[in-house]
């Protein structure tokens, strides 16, 4: 006999379900928002307050790839962020630190830096990354990593 108590076995299961459904909804938002808009549309923030430059890398096989970005500037010094799931830029500029970068239409030739310590937390605090940026990101649990572009 089944209970009708207040966890009856049809109410878990129903609310596994919605809850698996949320679930999959978000991970379908973010993969959308990721891929879709970020990577494919590559908006710019520049309206929202937020400095954009294109970043243009080159793959080990020799393709160059163009990518907006947001601009991290402390000092005098740029710097890039790789906070997203998506990251085919920064593993080019690893691989290939020698990129160009264009700002407001002014193309320049660069090398990407990663950066750490002190420099990094300085740069990180310039682009803080807050709780709906990491919402809209879906939590990446790839750690972030930042580039400072020397002029070269």
């Amino acid at each position: 006999m089944a209970r009708s108590g207040r966890w009856s076995l049809e109410k878990v299961l129903k609310a596994l379900r919605w809850l698996g459904g949320t679930v999959g909804l978000y991970a379908l938002f973010v993969v959308i928002f990721e891929a879709g808009y970020l990577g494919y549309a590559q908006p710019s923030f520049e309206d929202s307050g937020i400095p954009m430059l294109v970043l243009t890398t080159t793959s080990p096989s020799g393709e160059t790839k163009d990518t907006m970005l947001a601009r991290i500037t402390v000092g005098e010094k740029i710097y890039v962020s790789a906070h997203h799931w998506s990251r085919g830029w920064h593993s080019n500029a690893i691989k290939n630190p020698e990129v160009l970068v264009t700002i407001n239409g002014a193309r320049s030739a660069r090398k990407a830096v990663p950066v750490e310590g002190l420099e990094f937390q300085d740069a990180a605090k310039a682009l803080p990354l807050n709780f709906p940026v990491r919402f809209l990101m879906g939590f990446p649990l790839a750690e972030r990593q930042i580039l400072r572009l020397d002029e070269v």
